[in-house]
């Protein structure tokens, strides 16, 4: 890889750094072929981008982008390394744990969500668990519209007598 094609790849990276407000680091070595090409058909089938980075490279395009700090990941930032991007919090931990089922990989190495860091494969768990935006949406509008329907309820059966029928 030239200088220039280098500088083009930090860049791109660099971009998508910026652009996502989630990504996970993973290593992946040690998996077959058919392992990674499932891999990848599970993410593209939820939305995530999985790319295999260089770690030099993406380190500098870590450092490249201004107003974050993504230096609690660096030290994650040796032997293989995949990245995978989502907008949703919790899919990629949730696709690290299905395919942990079948085998040891992918490691979770560190993760970037909505400007928090999470280092270490001990994490997945707790980030698979996490709640996205629209299940947290669904559950505050469960809540409110709960206590709305008893009374509703309360108001409509049929058997109760009203005062004014006395």
């Amino acid at each position: 890889m030239t200088k220039e094609q280098k500088s083009k790849y930090i860049e791109n990276l660099a971009a998508k750094l910026s652009e996502s407000g989630v990504f996970y680091l993973t290593d992946t070595a040690g998996l077959n072929v058919e392992t990674i090409n499932n891999l990848r058909r599970k993410c593209f089938q939820s939305k995530v981008e999985l790319l295999v980075v260089k770690n030099t490279l993406l380190k500098k395009a870590m450092e490249s982008l201004a107003g974050r700090n993504y230096s609690e990941l660096y030290d994650s930032l040796h032997g293989p390394t995949a990245v995978m991007f989502s907008e949703v919090g919790n899919v990629p931990a949730k696709l690290i744990q299905e395919f942990r089922r079948k085998s040891d990989k992918p490691v979770l190495k560190g993760a970037y969500i909505q400007e928090n860091i999470y280092v270490g494969d001990k994490n997945v768990d707790m980030l698979a668990a996490l709640k996205s935006k629209n299940e947290l949406i669904a559950d505050i509008i469960a809540a409110l519209k709960s206590p709305a329907q008893k009374v509703i309820s309360g108001l409509t059966r049929e058997d109760r007598k009203w005062p004014a029928e006395n």
